[in-house]
């Protein structure tokens, strides 16, 4: 809303009525929704919400916080030094890779030579 300018009282109530019709009809088609779907829905979902909520103590949030704590300062140490560890192939690895890239070269030079042929 606009700062400095008082606003006349019957363009508030103009907008209060509108809001409200507005959300007449929102509630008229959630409820025509609730019905599409078979009832309403939010009774069977209070039902299923019965079981007490689990609790942590002090003492475990303590353990939780102290745990995360660490793990960043080892994320910071880590980008302090500079050094991310290099991941390495393995030899097997390595293998297979260029067994199989040998593979697709002969594919495509015998796919070529008939097709030249």
């Amino acid at each position: 809303m606009p700062r400095g300018k008082r606003l006349d009282p019957r363009i508030l109530e103009a907008a209060l009525v509108g809001l409200e019709a507005q959300r007449q009809r929102t509630d008229e088609q959630i409820v025509q929704v609730r019905a599409l779907l078979g009832g309403d829905r939010s009774s069977s979902r209070a039902e299923r919400t019965t079981r007490p909520r689990r609790r942590i103590s002090a003492a475990g949030r303590r353990r939780i916080a102290a745990a995360q704590r660490q793990r960043w300062a080892q994320v910071r140490q880590a980008k302090a030094e500079g050094t991310k560890p290099k991941r390495r192939l393995s030899a097997a690895g390595r293998k297979r890779i260029a067994e199989a890239a040998r593979k697709r070269w002969a594919q495509a030079r015998a796919k070529k030579a008939s097709s030249a042929a």
